[in-house]
Parts: C-alpha cells; sequence; structure tokens
C-alpha cells in the first residue's frame, strides 16, 4: 500500500490555523500597518500568497475581540488609510499564542520523527 501524494494545499491549511497569530507578529513588528503594508510584512516572513480577502476578515475579528485596533490614516498624497495596532490584550493574546505554538511544534516535531 503507497501513501497518498502530500496535499498542495498542506500550508495553506496549516498557516489558516494560525493566521492571526502570524498578523499579530507582524503587527508586534512593524508597530502599525495598513492592509497592504500588512500582507508585504507577511510576505516577508515567507508567508506570501495571502490576499486581502483572507487578511481583513482576520483583522476584523481581532479587532472585535479587542486585540488590535484600527484608526484612519490620511497621507499627503491618496486616500485615508485604516491602520492596524495591537492592543495590550493583542501583545498579552501574542505571547500567550506564542508560548503555545512552541510547545505544539515540538510535540508535533516528536510525532513525526517518532
Amino acid at each position: 500500500m503507497s501513501l497518498p501524494a502530500p496535499r498542495a494545499d498542506r500550508e495553506s491549511q496549516w498557516l489558516k490555523g494560525v493566521l492571526d497569530l502570524a498578523v499579530l507578529a507582524a503587527l508586534a513588528r512593524e508597530g502599525s500597518a495598513y492592509g497592504y503594508g500588512l500582507l508585504r510584512s507577511l510576505a516577508d516572513a515567507e508567508l506570501g500568497g495571502l490576499k486581502g480577502g483572507t487578511v481583513y476578515p482576520v483583522l476584523g475579528r481581532l479587532e472585535d475581540e479587542g486585540l488590535v485596533r484600527s484608526e484612519w490614516v490620511t497621507g499627503g498624497a491618496g486616500p485615508p488609510r485604516r491602520y492596524f495596532f495591537l492592543t495590550a490584550g493583542g501583545r498579552a493574546a501574542l505571547d500567550e499564542g506564542r508560548a503555545g505554538w512552541t510547545s505544539f511544534a515540538d510535540r508535533m516535531t516528536r510525532a513525526l520523527e517518532g
């Protein structure tokens, strides 16, 4: 019996489960970001291929949960941009998420290595 070929979308499934942590971490690195800037920051972290239609709902949920806040900022040239910032609760959630991810990754590594 042969094993099935790896699914092409496996990494996207993994990312879907932790995208909120990736967004919080990007905001922590950047200090603040608007949508396109956040997508660029995630791509710089080698999490490219994400679209606004994926990230904006995450930002909305994080804002509803009080983990990020947003404000419209008017620039010199162009329309206002909605910038997102971590809240104290977002920083705490990121710290907790980092610890949880490290623990999970360690357990998964042990499981894969036998």
